[in-house]
């Protein structure tokens, strides 16, 4: 027999339902101003999560067998100030490296933007194959290099303004994204600075408002989860150094400019999966379009092929091993993620996608396992 308090939680249900399919758009922009509000919280906590991994380093190697009260009391601030620290300077070394260069590069192409076409412009004429798929007024000889140079550069000025305006969006972004960003990493170092007390307290929650099994099963996904994710990152860093080598040495063998500062520069920004190399590639073709524009359009050529088979063939592998990840699940995870949430979508993608594949495979076994038990006993 029905109770009435079971009737009126599926009544409420449905009217809530009901309310909320009616008026979808309304509720849709409710919650887009609570996630964007909860989104200093959420950043904060990757970023602690990220942290933690090298504070858990420090903390282990912090007077491990001689403490005393003294190491006690000051071993989570000294450990999460030296991760802190160690990021920070990890971030100025490839600063360093990367922005004086590309500071200079950029006075160099403004004050010399008119004889550097006219190389780039004399360049081109020595490679007919490359000038037959560029506009025909743009590669036609008839008239004098001057006015060779002056037709690129109005051929240039229509995309030159749409790139000043992605400029300016991207550097109003970058501004209005600093207080989310130091909302952050406050929160980010009250999590680091109490997690013991912060886990305790979810984990007494947990057995409180949920059954014995329900709360082990969900402290094992959790674990789990932090499993993968933590080789998610070990990957990711090792595929960033494959990747900045592999740059470095084919730089090198091609001749091109600036191959170990270009280097490093893409192999730090493949952090990012897929799309965090070509942020690399195009900051080094603007430094090496400073020494020869066609060796640019060539390293760009170089850039892509190189990608693309990283992409395919060495990222499944380098992260899909760490992960214990099939590489066509690595390339899936990506492209749903990536299509679903963007660059969000294709961090979280793959080591989602390891934790829901390593418990489907532990409930396959186990089931498996349970088969043939029963099956022996018959």
């Amino acid at each position: 027999m029905l109770k009435w308090k079971a009737c009126l939680r599926v009544g409420i249900t449905i009217v809530l339902v009901y309310l909320a399919v009616h008026y979808w758009e309304s509720v849709a922009r409710l919650l887009g101003v609570f996630l964007s509000g909860l989104w200093p919280l959420v950043l904060g906590a990757g970023i602690a999560y990220l942290v933690n991994r090298m504070m858990r380093f420090y903390e282990r190697h912090y007077f491990p067998r001689r403490g005393g009260r003294f190491a006690a009391r000051t071993r989570r601030g000294v450990c999460l100030f030296a991760s802190i620290l160690t990021i920070l300077l990890l971030v100025s070394l490839v600063i360093l490296l990367i922005v004086p260069e590309l500071i200079k590069s950029l006075q160099l192409l403004l004050n010399d933007v008119p004889a550097l076409l006219e190389r780039g412009y004399a360049e081109l004429m020595r490679y007919p194959e490359i000038a037959q798929l560029l506009p025909e007024e743009l590669t036609s000889v008839d008239a004098g290099w001057q006015d060779g140079v002056t037709r690129v550069v109005d051929w240039l000025g229509g995309g030159f303004g749409g790139l000043m305006n992605s400029v300016v969006v991207t550097v109003s972004g970058v501004f209005s994204g600093a207080t989310t960003l130091v909302m952050a990493v406050v929160f980010a170092v009250y999590l680091l600075y109490g997690k013991e007390r912060i886990c305790a307290q979810m984990s007494r929650l947990m057995r409180t408002y949920l059954r014995p099994a329900w709360h082990a099963r969900v402290r094992y996904v959790l674990g789990v989860m932090d499993d993968c994710f933590h080789r998610y990152i070990v990957g990711q860093c090792i595929e960033a150094i494959i990747l900045g080598s592999l740059c470095m040495l084919g730089m090198l063998l091609l001749g091109f400019p600036y191959a170990t500062m270009v280097g490093t520069l893409v192999g730090a920004t493949a952090l990012i999966p897929i799309a965090g190399a070509y942020i690399g590639a195009i900051v080094g073709a603007i430094m090496i379009m400073t020494v020869s524009p066609i060796e640019a359009a060539f390293f760009l050529v170089f850039i892509v092929i190189l990608q693309q088979l990283e992409g395919n063939l060495v990222y499944p592998r380098v992260v899909g091993a760490s992960l214990k990840l099939p590489a066509l699940w690595v390339l899936a995870a990506i492209t749903v993620g990536g299509s679903v949430l963007g660059i969000v979508g294709m961090l979280l993608g793959v080591p989602l996608a390891a934790t829901a594949y390593r418990l489907l495979r532990e409930d396959v076994n186990r089931r498996e396992q349970d088969q043939k038990t029963e099956s022996g006993l018959k």
